[in-house]
């Protein structure tokens, strides 16, 4: 799990419900886990005519809920940090769609003075409006991604591509290395995503594997062997920026794996799976 607060985390007291924690990584794999690439949003798409969220709102009424919104949930939670990334509107006269950190979505009026958490359902079309929104919110642009700032492998020609935020101290993580090294013809790019809360050693760990002068093998080495990096005096790294890569991408669990065309999957996948997935979402 990313190392931040999710709303959630801020609404407990108020709703008096229980809440799952996810661990870094969990054994059942979400197949359509989406994250923003960018802070902008595309326009949303309608399906079979349904209503959808509508319009981006006009700069004078996105100042006024953004205001609104961050002086009210700083009055009700004393700790939050909201990032309003962007502002629509709604089938609900008066009510807006706000996408924030995480691309997160909530619903609020103009003042801000209710927030709904949930699913906004067409039932004429029956369409799952706040579902199409995440699925808008879905692409990583992979192109754009910083692969410099990644542990790159090549097995066999390479042919086939992703890319996967991990954590070195991740259980599930190192059951996928297990499975991706009986893959063939596969370049991987690793973001080391370590999550210091759950695991107080990975990133100190995640910086050393990055020093490494074979960093590859260092990798390598520690997920699918156990054997531990040579300690080597730290250098200029890029382990900070990928752990807020993937905070800014929205991922709440590692390991998370994102193809060329822009999927991303959460959490453990055995090899027969992953090889489908591979075949799939190449571009």
């Amino acid at each position: 799990m990313i190392n931040k607060i999710r709303l959630w985390q801020w609404l407990v007291p108020l709703l008096a419900i229980p809440v799952l924690a996810s661990c870094d990584g969990t054994p059942v794999h979400n197949i359509d886990k989406t994250a923003s690439a960018t802070s902008g949003i595309s326009a949303p798409v309608s399906a079979n005519k349904a209503a959808t969220v509508g319009a981006a709102v006009d700069d004078a009424t996105n100042k006024k809920i953004s205001d609104n919104l961050s002086k009210n949930m700083q009055k009700a939670f004393k700790s939050s940090e909201l990032n309003v990334q962007s502002i629509y509107t709604t089938p609900f006269k008066g009510i807006y769609e706000v996408v924030i950190t995480g691309n997160q979505i909530i619903y609020t009026d103009e003042n801000a003075d209710y927030i709904m958490l949930g699913n906004l359902i067409d039932l004429k079309h029956h369409q799952n409006l706040t579902e199409q929104r995440m699925s808008d919110l879905s692409k990583i642009d992979f192109d754009q991604l910083p692969l410099d700032k990644a542990i790159k492998e090549v097995r066999g020609n390479g042919t086939r591509v992703m890319a996967v935020f991990s954590d070195p101290d991740c259980p599930f993580c190192k059951k996928l290395e297990e499975e991706i090294a009986q893959i063939d013809n596969l370049t991987v790019y690793t973001f080391l995503m370590p999550v210091p809360d759950l695991h107080p050693g990975a990133q100190k760990k995640a910086v050393q594997i990055w020093c490494q002068k074979e960093r590859t093998t260092a990798w390598t080495e520690w997920m699918r062997h156990g054997k531990e990096p040579a300690s080597v005096a730290n250098c200029s790294n890029p382990v900070e920026d990928t752990m807020k890569l993937g905070n800014k991408f929205g991922f709440d669990g590692t390991p998370t794996m994102v193809f060329p065309n822009g999927k991303t999957i959460s959490g453990l996948m055995r090899k027969n799976e992953l090889e489908q997935e591979l075949i799939k979402n190449q571009k």
